[in-house]
């Protein structure tokens, strides 16, 4: 049996999870649909629930105590994300629905006043939906025009082309970080430096980053930067859109409502500071604290053993994979994080996800939401195991053999 030889204690770690304890089909769970969200450690789940039992209140305009001590323990989020990610400043963070709304925000906002007729924005053939769609809405309110960064056949952008796609037109470079679909890890450093050289703005999408590495938006210099709570062992519905005080500050207000709002009259209305003029109405308040105590347990566990761990998993994953005969991986970049997909000769994705599902192992099938990846690969979808810190080779073992059974079986 294969061993890491790494500093965590995972044995431990899982024991802070009460979902890996549960069994599905009365089979141990085996959970390697990380890339779709992680599961979330107890303290997470205290932080949540003592908010409910102990200071439910809403923020930032109550004179109670109540309404205080909510106040406080949101807003102190909002430090805590500063200092892990580099940000100057607090008002920097602006709190969202995941990162979906994030991109939404800026693609809506920054368009109204950036974009017009035969203006450009840089995606990469890389992207989730959600980093396509908005630019396309904005492009087609405009009559702006949507250029893609190509990928060649290992999943890696071909950046072979990159000055002649970035010129004085372009006003916006939205770039994944991390491929959801094939765990590609761009250059986003570079292709930011050349995006700046033109004037360009630069949105990073680091939903599949924020899991993996420390994030450093002063080394990164990309003027926005989004990710979701829920994929970093946080809450479902609460997201992080970080932006320069300047760009934002140039920005206007994506929703209206109270909190945005400085003065209000039937005649006029001025806006709020950052960076409450971005979090109309009344907040996801009990899931952004929790959101701390999930990013505060990431870094007692350390983000260095993170990847040292998850590395070893994708290596030894990786070369298991490969000894199938008739699997083909789909993604093979020289930079990946621990995303593992797949296609079998003869073999339909869904069923092999089925099969598994009834041994406990939970992978994700189908495309991803990531079409355009799977269209310029001749695929209609692949399976995905994505790996996190609390899984462990035993598990891998286990998934490897399953996955070989339900070869066998629809073969």
């Amino acid at each position: 049996m294969a061993s890491i030889a790494g500093t965590l204690d995972v044995v431990q770690i899982r024991k802070d999870f009460p979902i890996l304890s549960r069994k599905v089909h009365q089979k141990p769970l085996v959970y390697l649909d990380n890339a779709a969200t992680s599961q979330k450690p107890q303290v997470v789940i205290d932080a949540l629930t003592n908010y409910y039992q102990n200071y439910n209140a809403n923020i930032h305009r109550g004179i109670h105590s109540l309404a205080d001590e909510a106040t406080s323990a949101y807003e102190s989020t909002r430090r805590a994300i500063q200092t892990w990610i580099n940000a100057e400043k607090p008002e920097e963070i602006i709190f969202t629905r995941g990162t979906t709304e994030g991109i939404n925000l800026i693609a809506y906002s920054f368009s109204q006043i950036n974009l017009a007729k035969g203006d450009e924005i840089l995606i990469s053939g890389l992207e989730h939906h959600s980093n396509i769609v908005p630019w396309q809405m904005a492009c087609e309110r405009h009559g702006a025009h949507l250029k893609v960064i190509p990928i060649n056949t290992k999943g890696e952008l071909d950046l072979s082309g990159l000055e002649e796609l970035i010129s004085e037109r372009t006003k916006m470079v939205a770039l994944i970080y991390v491929s959801n679909a094939l765990g590609t890890i761009n250059p986003v450093k570079d292709i930011t430096e050349k995006a700046h050289k033109v004037g360009a703005k630069v949105l990073l999408d680091a939903a599949q980053a924020a899991p993996h590495f420390d994030l450093d938006v002063r080394d990164l210099d990309c003027d926005f930067l989004v990710f979701s709570g829920h994929k970093i062992l946080g809450p479902t519905g609460i997201g992080i859109l970080y932006g320069k005080e300047a760009e934002l500050n140039h920005l206007p207000p994506y929703q209206g409502g109270g909190e945005m709002i400085a003065e209000v009259s039937f005649e006029h209305t001025t806006y709020n500071v950052l960076p409450y003029k971005f979090e109309a109405g009344t907040p996801n308040i009990a899931d952004t604290i929790a959101l701390k105590a999930a990013i505060e347990y990431m870094q007692t566990i350390g983000f260095d053993a993170i990847a040292q761990h998850e590395n070893e998993l994708l290596s030894y994953a990786t070369r298991q994979l490969t000894a199938i005969d008739g699997l083909r991986l789909i993604g093979t970049a020289e930079k990946k994080a621990s995303v593992a997909s797949f296609v079998v000769e003869g073999v339909h994705h869904q069923d092999l996800g089925i099969l598994l599902d009834q041994d406990g192992i939970a992978i994700r099938t189908g495309h991803h939401c990531a079409q355009p990846i799977m269209s310029q690969l001749g695929l209609k979808g692949t399976c995905r195991a994505s790996f996190a810190f609390y899984n462990t080779l035993e598990e891998i073992e286990f998934f490897i053999h399953s996955l070989r059974k339900a070869i066998s079986m629809l073969r």
